[in-house]
């Protein structure tokens, strides 16, 4: 038998039946070889998200799939139908220290522990639990795709780090961040062979870590 497809919004729809205080949560990151991981928490009035008209309620998906001007024009509106949001991070130094995935949920825990009303429940883009979380949690495979509180996250959390990361392409223009926002781009490649490596890198990344090594570095400059 066919399985039926999940529409966007069913899953916070039918916790809603049993949960108050619904937290989608998401991060934005993992995959760069330089500067801090994001995270928000979004909990949504869900009354107004029904009510936005269809075209802006379509605009809060996967933020990997909207332009960065399409994020800023529906993020006011995330703001404005949100009971709270809030956006932490991991440091390089503590991706280095504890690796991607612990500063991942580090930055998750810091931004749930910024909510003024506790979840009943959160819910993670994912198939990975948060450690170290007491409270009700559901994990969902596309959640940036299926739960508009994800998605909401999502977008919040990757215009927060695109924006530090254009601001560090302004004193490291060398690695093109301000395009790039860290990721292994071949321009930011270029710029590491060229050029060396900044604070910003995460040392325990492939490419920076060989870099280390053919060099004979110990620490960054």
């Amino acid at each position: 038998m066919e399985k039926k497809a999940v529409e966007r919004g069913q899953i916070e729809k039918e916790l809603l039946e049993k949960h108050q205080v619904i937290i989608g949560i998401d991060e934005v990151g993992r995959g760069c070889l330089a500067g801090p991981i994001y995270a928000a928490s979004v909990q949504l009035d869900y009354e107004k998200l029904f009510a936005l008209d269809e075209k802006d309620r379509n605009l809060i998906r996967d933020s990997k799939k909207l332009s960065h001007k399409q994020r800023q024009k529906i993020i006011p509106v995330i703001l404005e139908i949100s009971l709270q949001a809030h956006i932490c991070s991991s440091s390089v130094r503590e991706i280095e220290s504890i690796g991607i995935v612990g500063a991942n949920f580090r930055a998750m825990r810091r931004s749930i522990r910024l909510c003024t009303e506790q979840p009943d429940i959160i819910i993670l883009d994912g198939n990975a639990r948060l450690p170290r979380y007491k409270g009700p949690q559901k994990v969902v495979v596309g959640g940036d795709s299926l739960c508009y509180s994800i998605a909401a996250a999502s977008i919040l959390a990757k215009e927060a780090r695109d924006s530090y990361m254009r601001k560090q392409g302004l004193k490291y223009p060398e690695y093109d961040f301000d395009s790039n926002m860290g990721y292994g781009t071949k321009a930011h490649l270029t710029g590491i062979s060229d050029h060396g490596i900044c604070p910003l890198h995460r040392k325990n990344f492939g490419p920076v870590t060989r870099y280390i090594q053919e060099h004979g570095l110990e620490s960054t400059r």
